[in-house]
């Protein structure tokens, strides 16, 4: 079974940098719509940013938006999340997604049938 795996988590101050890698176990989804949610404690999972597999455009939730940047190597099976200027309510678990087709219809989770196990960032104030 394919699997996702994400790293590059960790605890910054705020106004500090981080970049997420999400790494699938083969190309299974190189084609496919990626994208990066994250669940804060005692709410529910939200899409932070998704990025086709037909032509690698890209979507940010307005609360990252000029902040985080997704991005993609197919050749290497990696989607990345940059996250830039964090502030404390940034502070969730982030977990990566495989959609079923090339293109992203949005961030509901039922649209997305492969998750990583997820990746701990945490931003003091």
């Amino acid at each position: 079974q394919v699997q996702l795996v994400e790293s590059g988590g960790g605890s910054v101050q705020s106004g500090g940098s981080l970049r997420l890698s999400c790494t699938a176990s083969d190309n299974s989804f190189s084609r496919t719509c990626l994208g990066w949610f994250r669940q804060a404690p005692g709410k529910e999972r939200e899409g932070v940013a998704l990025i086709s597999g037909f032509d690698g455009s890209t979507a940010h939730a307005e609360s990252v938006k000029g902040r985080f940047t997704i991005s993609r190597d197919n050749a290497k099976n990696v989607v990345y999340l940059q996250m830039n200027g964090l502030k404390p309510e940034d502070t969730a678990i982030y977990y990566c997604a495989a959609g079923r087709y090339p293109y992203c219809s949005g961030y509901r989770l039922g649209l997305y049938d492969y998750w990583g196990q997820g990746t701990q960032v945490t931003v003091s104030s």
